[in-house]
Parts: C-alpha cells; sequence; structure tokens
C-alpha cells in the first residue's frame, strides 16, 4: 500500500528513523546515565533514586548474576514485579549480564506461572514475596533453581523500609505464608554484588540479540512467548520518540506511569522514551486503587501519563478527579485496549489535554501507529503508521483491499519481532517470509492513511451471518449517561448463531435494561442492539484494565 499517510504527517516527524543510532537497549541506558547522572529517574512509595543510583544499582545485580549464580550470555530471567523500584534495577542488570528478561504478571495463577517458566526455560526468577505463594505451588513442576526474593520496601531507607515491610506482612497481612527452598534476598544481590566485577562486555551485544520474551495475554489460546530483539525495542522507542518529539523536552518531563512496567506499552513508551529523555517515571504500585493513584499524582507536576481506556475512565468518575493540577500536563496517551469517544472527549475538556490512542500488539514491541499531536478532535481512528512502518488491509486469503475496505490489518517495520520462542508453528501462523505480521485485527484505512479499528477478528459476533463488533456496540453504550463501563460479548444462540450481550456497570442506579435497548435502537441497526443485557457491579479485567470478555462470555 502506498503510503498515503505521510502527507499527514505532524511537523517535524521522519518518514524513516534511524534505527541504528543505538546498538541495544544497554546503550541507550548507559548513555541516559551518563548524560543525567545527578537527575531522578524513578520514584515509587516516597522514594527517588538517580540515574547514578539506576546505573550503581542495575551494574552491582548484573555482578551478581553473573559471578555467584554464574548466568551466561542468553540465559532467561523471569522478573515477577508490579511497578517498584526494584524493577528497573533488576531489568537493566539482568540485560547488562547479557542476559534475557522474561516478564510475568503477578497475578499469574500456578499453572499460568509454570507454563510460561517451563516455555522460557528459565532457571532464574526475581519475584515480590506478595507473590511468592504462587511460585510455591508451580515450583515442583518448573526447573528454577535460583529465587531471588524482594520485598515492598527493599529499596527505601532503611527504618522506612522495616517499617513498610513489617506493616505489609504482619499488620495488612499482604504476604501469604510460603516455603521455598534457598532463597535469595534481593538486597543481599545488591550488596554481594559491589564486591563484584561486572564480566559481560555490553558492546559484544548484537542489535538481533534477543533482549525480551514477552508473552503474549493467551486470549487466543495458551500464551505464547515473542522474541523481542535489541533491534526491535531500540526501533521501536526511537519511532515513538520522533512522533512526540514536539512536545517531549530532554531533561524535564516527569511521567505517571500506572500501567505495569512488565507490559510492552508501558516497558518501551514509559520506561525506555522517558529514560532517553532523562525523565522522570512515577511508578504507581496498584493502579486498581483509584483512590490512591490521584492522591499519588497530586504530588508531582506531570507533564505526560500514559493509561488504559478503563484508568482514565475509572479516574474522571471519582469524586476527588477535579482537586488534580493538570497545568503542566502535555501529553495523555492510551494504549493497551481502544478509547472510547465518550472517555476521550471528557479527558480532553476536563485536562485541557488530548487523550491520544495509540494501537500496538506485543509483537510489534509494541507501538504500529499513534494519534497525531495535532490532531484537533478525537476522530476514532487508532492514529497513522509510526515512521518506518508499513500496513496492509488483507482479506482472508491475503489479497490487499482498497482505502474503505474492511479486512485484517498487518503490519511490517523493523519493530516486529523475530517469531514466537520455540514455536515455528504460531510463528508461521502470523508472520510471512517477507516479514508481515497478521495482527487479528479488523480494520480500515481512509483515504488520509487513518487506520481505524472495527475489532479483534476472533472477538466479531456473526448474528444470522450479519459481522458485529464488539467495539461498535461497546463505544455507543458507553456513551449512555447512566453507564459506567461496558463489555459486550457474542453467546451461542441456537437460531441465530450467536446474539449480542451486554454486561454493564451502573451509574445511575435506575438505569434499566429497557433504558439501554432504546438508547441503542437510536443509534444501532436492529440486529447490533443487544438481546441480553445484565447488570454488575464490576467487570473482569486484566491486571492492566483491559475488560476480558471471554470471561464475561
Amino acid at each position: 500500500m502506498d503510503k498515503i499517510w505521510l502527507k499527514h504527517y505532524p511537523k517535524d516527524v521522519p518518514a524513516e528513523i534511524d534505527f541504528q543510532q543505538y546498538h541495544s537497549v544497554i546503550d541507550i541506558f548507559r548513555e541516559a546515565c551518563e548524560k543525567y547522572r545527578h537527575k531522578p529517574a524513578f520514584t515509587n512509595l516516597g522514594h527517588v533514586i538517580t540515574y547514578d543510583a539506576l546505573d550503581n544499582l542495575s551494574r552491582d545485580f548484573a555482578a551478581y548474576l553473573e559471578n555467584d549464580l554464574h548466568l551466561k550470555r542468553g540465559d532467561r530471567v523471569a522478573i515477577m514485579l508490579p511497578n517498584l523500584l526494584q524493577y528497573p534495577i533488576v531489568l537493566f542488570g539482568l540485560l547488562r549480564a547479557g542476559c534475557i528478561a522474561v516478564n510475568f504478571n503477578p497475578l499469574y495463577t500456578p499453572t499460568e506461572l509454570e507454563h510460561q517458566l517451563n516455555d522460557a526455560q528459565t532457571e532464574t526468577i526475581v519475584i515480590l514475596a506478595n507473590f511468592a505463594s504462587t511460585l510455591e505451588k508451580a515450583l515442583p513442576q518448573t526447573k528454577i533453581k535460583n529465587i531471588i526474593i524482594t520485598e515492598l520496601a527493599d529499596c527505601l531507607p532503611l527504618f522506612k523500609r522495616k517499617l513498610i515491610n513489617f506493616a505489609v506482612k504482619y499488620i495488612k497481612r499482604l504476604v501469604p505464608k510460603f516455603s521455598l527452598p534457598n532463597t535469595i534476598s534481593f538486597l543481599d544481590c545488591i550488596n554481594r554484588g559491589k564486591t563484584l566485577p561486572l564480566l559481560f562486555d555490553e558492546k559484544t551485544l548484537k542489535f538481533d540479540d534477543i533482549a525480551f520474551l514477552q508473552y503474549t495475554g493467551g486470549t487466543t489460546g495458551v500464551a505464547k512467548g515473542a522474541m523481542l530483539t535489541h533491534r526491535n525495542i531500540v526501533a521501536n522507542m526511537l519511532q515513538g520518540r520522533a512522533w512526540m518529539s514536539d512536545v517531549l523536552q530532554m531533561g524535564k518531563e516527569t511521567v505517571i506511569t500506572p500501567l505495569p512496567l512488565y507490559h510492552i506499552f508501558s516497558l518501551t513508551v514509559n520506561c525506555l522514551i522517558f529514560l532517553e529523555l532523562g525523565g522522570l517515571n512515577v511508578l504507581i504500585t496498584n493502579p486498581r486503587d483509584i483512590p490512591n493513584v490521584i492522591k499519588e499524582i497530586k504530588k508531582f507536576k506531570f507533564t505526560a501519563m500514559t493509561g488504559v481506556n478503563t484508568l482514565f475512565n475509572a479516574m474522571l468518575n471519582h469524586a476527588d478527579f477535579n482537586s488534580i493540577d493538570f497545568s503542566h500536563l502535555h501529553l495523555s496517551i492510551g494504549g493497551g485496549m481502544a478509547v472510547q469517544q465518550i472517555v476521550a472527549e471528557r479527558w480532553e475538556k476536563e485536562t485541557h489535554c488530548a487523550l491520544l490512542e495509540g494501537y500496538g500488539l506485543t509483537e510489534a514491541s509494541p507501538a504500529v501507529s499513534m494519534t497525531p499531536l495535532n490532531l484537533e478532535h478525537y476522530n476514532g481512528s487508532i492514529g497513522l503508521p509510526l515512521p518506518s512502518t508499513d500496513i496492509s488491509i488483507r482479506d482472508d486469503d491475503g489479497k490487499e483491499l482498497s482505502i474503505g475496505e474492511v479486512g485484517e490489518l498487518c503490519v511490517k517495520g523493523p519493530q516486529v519481532m523475530l517469531g514466537y520462542w520455540n514455536n515455528p508453528e504460531e510463528t508461521k501462523n502470523v508472520l510471512t517470509s517477507d516479514g508481515w505480521l497478521h495482527t487479528g485485527d479488523i480494520a480500515k484505512i481512509d483515504h488520509n492513511g487513518f487506520i481505524y479499528i472495527v475489532d479483534r477478528k476472533k472477538d466479531m459476533i456473526n448474528v444470522s451471518g450479519f459481522k458485529v463488533f464488539p467495539n461498535e456496540i461497546e463505544s455507543v453504550i458507553a456513551s449512555h449517561p447512566g453507564v459506567r463501563e461496558v463489555g459486550v460479548v457474542g453467546i451461542v444462540d441456537p437460531v441465530l448463531g450467536e446474539e449480542v450481550k451486554a454486561v454493564i456497570v451502573k451509574k445511575d442506579p435506575n438505569l434499566t435494561a429497557d433504558d439501554i435497548r432504546k438508547y441503542c435502537h437510536q443509534k444501532l441497526t436492529g440486529y447490533k442492539v443487544p438481546k441480553i443485557i445484565e447488570f454488575r457491579d464490576s467487570l473482569p479485567k486484566t491486571s492492566v484494565g483491559k475488560i476480558l470478555r471471554r470471561e464475561l462470555r
């Protein structure tokens, strides 16, 4: 497809990026630490670590892995941590030792944890004590040899560390009892590492070496590990950086990071882009605790924020939202799931900062497209392809479709993964021999190059042969003033094949199913109107706030 989108690029955004400015993720890290040595890098639980401290702590952790655990280049190390100061120390430490990072959702069940540990063939894990009981249940079926355990406040000064760790364990009882053999204290690793040499020569890292095994959410089956190389991650960081160059300033940014860093969107955008800029990352440990999120971000003159639609929606509906100072905010990005129009419009109205939408997927490191910063109003699109990115809309036979036609979105660019770890068959299903990634998302492109996601291919509902896309119906229902949240799914119907079901969380306690049906009939074709409407107190979500349609079914 011709790159018709280039004529609508924001000023100064290049058509192509030079992704060989850096040779590895560690190259980005080392340059940032040298350039911004005395500036704050990350803050959490009221404590700040500078770029200098991050450099030294990650070095010490790397030295421990190499010398005492004898880890070598290419070994996989599991990270099972929420947003804490320990995360960037562990991440950059293991990369500096030449290892591969394998991110784990701390809320995994023992079965999910066991599968991913075995699939990644990892023998070392760094885990928060709060989740160690899960590891205990999975451990007998794995080949884990080294267990490094950290407590919530381990990176804080001594008195505060002991106070918070005691309260978390014995007062709030947030650490279930566990029994694990020969565990290693994270703090002992750091202290021991200070006395040891760093062995791995970072300059020997190759652009096509794997940096991350980033597992997909498993919504399309058993979770698979996307092999993301240093080239993939560096390229995507530079693509995003180029896109936002007009508003981001070196050494002056403070970004709110509620999305967990183990999520690829947060990892690439918040961690790496703002690291390269010399920015301060405000790590939010529990983004579901909206009152605490608001309390925490009120402490900062923040300039940027990322999140998912459900987070922005929850904040907008909280009584303390208007007490936040948004006067310094010049960048808001929604990713991970579709941003609903009603949420985008309310966010812009209340904060005077447009809520941009980014689109991506794990297999693309993750960003594929983004709304232009100069777009005046929400237009329902996922924006334009990023620099050095090609897209194609294709039918089920792989034939490229024309502008305005609906088909599967396919992507090609330097950010596209190497393939799935030890899974050539699944790799072949999504990645063509000439590098095109089949996203599984149904989309169309307009004459200006803007991409519109219609829905997930596998979430599409078939009502008597008519295609119904949940995103469209959710957007309509979410615009009803009595609705707080909504999820739409298809369920089996013996006559129609499938029928539409809407699961709703009320804002107005007097809202009825008839109210919703009448509202939908005004805005939707008859077969799209939900036949079944259910009200619940909450919707099932992933750890990053994405609505779990498979559970709604």
